[in-house]
């Protein structure tokens, strides 16, 4: 434990000067608020990692068939669908399509509210045609997905955009960004 007082000056001209308790003090609750800001970071790093251990399993427990899962991703200015994957396979899989609805129409174009379902999941019944569709908005030449029917299975999903991870899906500040679904999803 350190001295209440401590001698200070030159030699000689000895004082006795108090030490600040208040200093003492101050050292436990600086630790108790530091050890809470790094507890506070690990939560939320714990946290997206509960996410992706989640999503990881959910996609595992997807049951093998003759289907596709789909994911909305609305844009007002570009006319693609969305994201196209394989059951049993991550998100960074998926490729972005231009939907053909020769023989279904899209949900949203059904109900006459297009871009209403943006973010919903769907399993999805179709197949690739193997046409690419040039979409001039993005200067892309995207996969040609047939639509034959679908189901929806979340309104809700969990993310798969590093903007819904860091809150920043602004539309306005997105509007003219194509994300790719993250790798670890």
């Amino acid at each position: 434990m350190m001295p209440a007082y401590h001698v200070v000056g030159r030699r000689g001209d000895r004082r006795r000067v108090r030490l600040g308790l208040s200093i003492l003090r101050a050292k436990p609750v600086f630790f108790a608020a530091a050890l809470l800001f790094f507890a506070g970071c690990q939560t939320e790093e714990s946290g997206i990692q509960n996410a992706k251990v989640a999503m990881a399993q959910r996609i595992a427990a997807e049951p093998s068939g003759d289907y596709y899962i789909g994911r909305r991703y609305f844009k007002p200015d570009f006319k693609f669908w969305g994201y196209v994957r394989r059951p049993n396979q991550p998100w960074s899989t998926a490729q972005l399509v231009m939907l053909n609805e020769k023989q279904k129409l899209a949900p949203d174009r059904a109900a006459l509210k297009f871009g209403s379902d943006n973010n919903y999941e769907y399993k999805l019944y179709g197949y690739f045609s193997g046409d690419k569709v040039y979409e001039p908005p993005s200067n892309r030449v995207l996969p040609e997905f047939v639509l034959k029917g679908y189901e929806v299975i979340s309104t809700n999903p969990p993310p798969i955009f590093k903007s819904q991870l860091s809150g920043r899906a602004d539309a306005a500040q997105t509007r003219y960004v194509i994300e790719k679904p993250e790798p670890q999803f």
